[in-house]
């Protein structure tokens, strides 16, 4: 892809007058801090597009190219998907030393965070306000799910369960105007004999309803929105009926319990608002006392993982929970979540990494699906740092790639899945909407060139495999076996004998037909750790 910007005379003066707008936006609130004192600096409301441009002017970069149409078929052809084929050498040390024992790879790996904190996923403030977690109920009973939109939650095992819903009150004394609880939910089974693994998914969790928030909210809702319900619903399904996410038949949560298991789920939303608008709430705009972020200022991913850390404090506390064997697992943009909580945290024994796409294990340097430039749009840049719209047609030079954050979890295991690219015809051509198919959607390009189903290529399963296939030195270095092969298997094939796995589903954007394959693998490695 070429480096070139891609701008107009429109655009640039359009960026100019936002600029200027969030500039005195941000020198009010300075205002307002030099007459009201530190512990009452007005928080900076932005919306997305205003704090999105802002960014772009402090990195000052007018433009780049536009990310691809993910219902169109050019975006998912593979003759054209690899224009940058080297990657950066997870063994090479910055000065070029080769890296050829277990204790050079842990100066490496400081090497390689560095990279990541700077121009990925942001940096975590230094010195980060103590968690208290307070346990709001403790119930005997059947586990329940779902629940979302006010409907009625629904038994999903008969296996007898101890149900705790927690919150963490974040300490804001550095700046009382912001309060951040986080929600959590713990299921145990009621009748085991000792401390149990637990699998924690990134999603929703915690009392419904939470604790009273006045946080101001730089996000309204629009009119009439319906919240969903906070309880102990599943996490990642909010606003869908479970048999849209994959095949009938015990969810993940009754297939944990089943083991013996249980499980966790942390409310993402209570940690940080999935929007830039939020950027200045939230555990973010608590440390950074309302005010807008610096470029090299973690996004919403990290605060994620910083909230799993401070799950994973609890269950070091808690005696129905075997701390020493607890999974962590996410879905789409919670999957990219999940791999940067198992890089950046060692405590996590495993993890399993579901549909995670550009940001998470599929490679930056890849071009099909989603690319950097997606993540760069106004819907999603807040998941990463500021410096990340830096490599905006420029990915050749980010100077690491997923392989390497992959590389951070080793030699733990980790398992890395998707699901299938789009509908084919018996030739491997893709099937294509014809002129009068009523699923065609004008407004997405003509219908000739829309895949009748796109299915899950969007997070490109290729580009997952090939960050794993980039991170298997690391784990053969540590002694531990990575994906063995650089052959990509066939669908449903699953690469499970070792320490890094892969498995790629036929299906849609699910992480429902893998969870039997996580917990099959799952039970070999916690059986290792008893």
């Amino acid at each position: 892809m070429s480096a070139k910007m891609y701008t107009s005379p429109r655009w640039t003066l359009g960026l100019a007058i936002v600029a200027i707008a969030v500039a005195q936006l941000i020198r009010v609130a300075g205002q307002d801090q030099a007459s009201a004192g530190s512990d009452r600096i007005s928080i900076v409301m932005l919306t997305s597009q205003q704090d999105h441009d802002r960014q772009m002017h402090v990195l000052k970069i007018s433009g780049f190219p536009p990310g691809p149409d993910a219902y169109q078929a050019a975006t998912y052809d593979e003759a054209t998907a690899t224009p940058f084929p080297g990657l950066p050498d997870p063994l090479v040390m910055n000065d070029g030393t080769k890296v050829t024992t277990a204790a050079r790879w842990t100066k490496r790996r400081v090497e390689i965070k560095e990279f990541f904190d700077r121009e990925v996923y942001g940096r975590v403030p230094a010195k980060m306000p103590t968690v208290k977690w307070e346990v709001v109920s403790s119930d005997r009973g059947l586990p329940m799910g779902g629940g979302f939109f006010g409907a009625a939650p629904q038994q999903i095992s008969d296996i007898p369960v101890i149900t705790k819903q927690l919150v963490g009150h974040v300490d804001n004394s550095l700046y009382p105007a912001i309060t951040v609880n986080i929600g959590l939910t713990v299921v145990t089974p009621a009748n085991a004999s000792g401390p149990v693994p637990i699998v924690m998914q990134f999603g929703g969790g915690g009392p419904n309803p939470m604790p009273a928030n006045n946080t101001p909210n730089p996000c309204p809702p629009p009119p009439n929105f319906a919240a969903r319900a906070g309880g102990a619903g599943r996490a990642g399904g909010a606003g869908t009926a479970p048999a849209a996410r994959g095949p009938a038949g015990p969810n993940w949560q009754a297939q944990l319990l089943q083991k013996g298991w249980g499980y966790a789920m942390l409310n993402t939303s209570s940690i940080q608002a999935d929007s830039g608008c939020g950027l200045t709430v939230g555990i973010i705009g608590l440390m950074n006392k309302g005010q807008p972020r610096n470029m090299d200022g973690w996004g919403s991913l990290r605060a994620l993982a910083w909230g799993a850390d401070r799950a994973m404090d609890y269950f070091e506390t808690d005696k129905a929970v075997d701390a020493k064997r607890v999974g962590v697992e996410g879905h789409s943009r919670w999957g990219k979540a999940t791999l940067v909580t198992m890089a950046y945290d060692e405590r996590f024994a495993i993890g399993y990494v579901s549909s995670s796409g550009e940001g998470g294990a599929k490679l930056h340097r890849r071009k099909f699906g989603e690319v950097i430039e997606n993540l760069n749009g106004t819907s999603e840049y807040h998941w990463m740092a500021g410096n990340f719209m830096k490599y905006g047609g420029r990915w050749d030079t980010l100077p690491v790639d997923s392989h390497e954050l992959i590389a951070m979890v080793a030699p733990r295991p980790l398992f890395l899945s998707a699901g299938s690219g789009p509908l084919t015809n018996a030739d491997g051509s893709y099937q294509l909407m014809t002129a009068d198919d009523p699923r065609c959607q004008t407004n997405r390009g003509p219908c000739a060139t829309q895949p009748v189903n796109i299915m899950d290529a969007w997070v490109d399963a290729k580009g997952t495999f090939m960050a794993g296939v980039g991170a298997d030195p690391v784990y053969r270095l540590l002694g531990k076996k990575g994906l063995g092969t650089t052959e990509f298997p066939k669908m449903e094939t699953g690469l499970m004998d070792g320490d890094l796995t892969f498995r790629q589903h036929a299906g849609p954007h699910t992480d429902a037909p893998n969870w039997a394959v996580f917990i099959e693998f799952a039970d070999r490695e916690f059986q290792l750790k008893k």
